[in-house]
């Protein structure tokens, strides 16, 4: 398991700007997004359902993993998914708890604790009514 994911009964564009709303609340920034249906469509000429990829950073906590690991820049930001299949609608959010504890230091779990928190908040967030 590497993300916490819910489906939602928003529609997608909906969908997005609640994760953009949620993230915010939780002190983060979307430094990054990919709109992979666009890219598939410009780059290989294939047809894709609606796909975002929103590179969240919240800064004090990225700070925080900075200082304990500098290399830890190659894991962030965050990456937080919406994406319709099948006619239904998606979010997914990053473990960091799972992609930072790769790193075998110990001063990184108690920060991806808080971030994956955050994140599961967006998530829960975003899809309840």
């Amino acid at each position: 398991m590497y993300n916490y994911k819910k489906s939602t009964t928003l529609g997608y564009s909906d969908t997005v700007a609640k994760v953009r709303d949620e993230l915010k609340k939780e002190g983060f920034g979307v430094l990054t997004e990919i709109d992979v249906k666009q890219t598939l469509k410009t780059k290989i000429n294939v047809d894709f359902e609606d796909y975002i990829i929103l590179g969240a950073c919240n800064p004090p906590l990225a700070y925080q993993a900075l200082i304990a690991e500098r290399d830890i820049g190659v894991l962030l930001p965050c990456n937080v998914i919406v994406y319709t299949q099948g006619g239904k609608t998606f979010v997914s959010a990053v473990l960091p708890t799972v992609q930072l504890g790769k790193v075998g230091n110990p001063k990184l779990l108690p920060i991806a604790e808080q971030v994956e928190g955050r994140l599961k908040k967006v998530v829960d967030a975003t899809v309840s009514k």
